[in-house]
């Protein structure tokens, strides 16, 4: 069986989002660290907004907590998400201390809660790009 291809919007990487996106593809959580606070920072920047330092890439745990979320049941544009309702987008409030948005899987939306566990899932959707998610964890 063939498997067809990835037919929806994709991010584009930029000099800032560069290696982020290259961490992905490559399983590893790559986040910006301000070098003089230790402040972890998302979406990357070009400098820290505090110490005005460009900022450091590490590897990232990958887990954190819910911090809210959305249950999608009307897509849009339809025609490219229909097949995927409902689905949960949610903040994830990463243990480094910054946010990061993503969809929650091997989760039915009901069973949603602020504060639960998750870790980052890496879905690979085409050679170049791969898209974080997040699914639960225990404790």
């Amino acid at each position: 069986m063939q498997k067809t291809a990835y037919s929806r919007p994709l991010p584009v990487p930029d000099p800032e989002s560069t290696p982020f996106w290259d961490g992905m593809r490559e399983g590893k959580l790559m986040l910006q660290r301000c070098v003089s606070s230790g402040d972890y920072l998302f979406p990357p920047v070009t400098f820290c907004p505090g110490s005005l330092e460009i900022p450091e890439w590490v590897e990232a745990s990958g887990k954190g907590t819910i911090f809210s979320w959305i249950v999608v049941r009307h897509p849009v544009p339809r025609d490219l998400y229909a097949d995927e309702v409902p689905y949960v987008v949610a903040i994830v409030a990463l243990d480094e201390g910054c946010r990061m948005t993503g969809n929650i899987v091997e989760c039915a939306p009901e069973d949603m809660r602020a504060g639960m566990p998750v870790e980052i899932v890496y879905n690979r959707v085409t050679p170049e790009i791969t898209l974080p998610a997040f699914r639960p964890t225990e404790g």
